[in-house]
């Protein structure tokens, strides 16, 4: 007799599992554990079986049966880096950019980050929520089911915990599961313009200290999600020390690093993120040949950003290829924010890390799947279908995984199903 189950989807041309012992690394990144003419059974939100439609069909009976109708069926999306939450736009920096301006050039005359902070400063926390869930909604569509959102556009201690109040409302109503970052050294602040290292004492002293608090009382802890703690190691943001000493403050409040290294130019973020054990290092232009061998050697995740290589109209994106090479475990993400990387679409990066950094199809959905979750601590519950895995999955109206990025600027996405949910985009 067959096992009633909440959802039955039969008839996949393919189903790609991204499954394996994850992180991947080298030639297991990719493997992406494709099953032809595939089905996928869930039961309670999460993943009771994968296997030949034909299989499952004898095995399983669906509450709901899927046809899938010889689409491709995979893991939904996860973001790893974002900085979803903001007010405003830099629509008036970008043409400048187009001019010739660059990003330390405008950051240095008050514009950049800091532009963007006096928005979001001004800016009610409704209006925050509101525009995180118009742009959450359109990750929904394009495949996003797990995003990572930073703060860092307060550069306060009342305007940080502001928007990491907003990231908990939107974890609270939209259906994504989101991983809060606290990034409060993202630039400096117009308060402390001649008085870096202040500003560090304000994020260790007070800031982080209030953060590690609002986690123990927010509802992220209740669901086992983490906070991390990042920082912007970068010539004329953070130097080394100044990012030391916030990633070890934040080791000692209980919160695990991230960082933001080797964007421009390399300053020992790679190397610093292999010492105090981050869980990921993320930009990486800029990384040199010693370390790149060191970081792929540890346990941290290289998040590659090519998005923002593309926007900002660079030729020098972070050598993937070498990185892959070494052993590294590689992420990809959009760095969704208004200033380097307007990209809401996980589709879109991988068609650029296709094209110029030499990843193939199947590397890239590795990587913005289980490699990407496990750069935000929930390798262990998402990111891949798997038996006991929540069931995170796309409907892909592709006869092949590699459609996905062969096209570009289309959306093949045709349905979202998070959580063993059935979404309606």
């Amino acid at each position: 007799m067959a096992e009633t189950v909440d959802l039955l989807l039969v008839n996949a041309a393919q189903v790609i599992t991204c499954a394996g012992p994850g992180p991947k690394r080298g030639k297991a990144l990719a493997d992406i554990g494709l099953i032809e003419h595939g089905a996928v059974a869930v039961d309670e939100g999460q993943i009771v079986a994968i296997g030949p439609s034909s299989a499952l069909q004898e095995r399983f009976r669906g509450r709901t049966h899927l046809d899938v109708g010889g689409k491709v069926v995979c893991p939904g999306f996860v973001d790893c880096h974002t900085h979803l939450v903001f007010a405003g736009d830099r629509v008036d920096e970008f043409e400048r950019k187009l001019a010739g301006a660059s990003y330390q050039e405008l950051l240095a005359a008050g514009g950049g980050i800091l532009s963007t902070m006096r928005a979001t400063r001004a800016a009610s926390f409704e209006a925050l929520v509101a525009s995180g869930q118009r742009r959450l909604q359109a990750m929904l569509r394009l495949g996003t089911t797990t995003v990572e959102i930073k703060s860092g556009y307060g550069l306060d201690t009342a305007s940080e915990l502001r928007m990491l109040a907003a990231i908990e409302q939107l974890a609270m109503i939209m259906p994504q599961d989101i991983v809060p970052t606290f990034l409060g050294a993202h630039a400096l602040p117009p308060e402390f313009a001649d008085d870096a290292d202040g500003y560090i004492e304000q994020v260790c002293e007070e800031m982080l200290p209030r953060v590690a608090a609002w986690w123990q009382d927010s509802s992220f802890r209740a669901s086992g999600i983490p906070v991390f703690n990042d920082v912007f190691c970068e010539q004329g943001v953070f130097d080394l020390a100044q990012s030391r000493r916030v990633l070890e403050a934040g080791l000692k409040v209980g919160l695990r690093p991230k960082i933001h290294a080797d964007e421009f130019v390399s300053l020992g973020g790679a190397r610093l993120a292999v010492e105090l054990g981050a869980i990921s290092a993320d930009h990486l232009d800029a990384t040199p040949p010693e370390e790149i061998a060191m970081l792929a050697a540890s346990k941290t995740i290289a998040v590659l950003l090519p998005g923002v290589n593309f926007h900002l109209g660079s030729h020098r994106f972070a050598q993937a290829r070498h990185w892959v090479e070494a052993g590294a475990a590689i992420a990809l993400a959009t760095d969704f924010n208004p200033g380097s990387a307007p990209i809401l679409s996980l589709p879109l990066v991988m068609a650029i890390a296709c094209r110029y950094q030499r990843l193939s199809p199947a590397e890239t959905l590795n990587a913005i799947t289980l490699n990407a979750a496990h750069a935000i601590g929930l390798g262990d519950r998402l990111g891949s279908l798997e038996v006991g895995k929540q069931a995170d999955l796309l409907i892909v109206d592709v006869p092949d995984y590699r459609h996905l990025v062969y096209w570009v600027g289309d959306n093949p996405v045709a349905a979202v199903i998070k959580a063993g949910k059935y979404l309606k985009l």
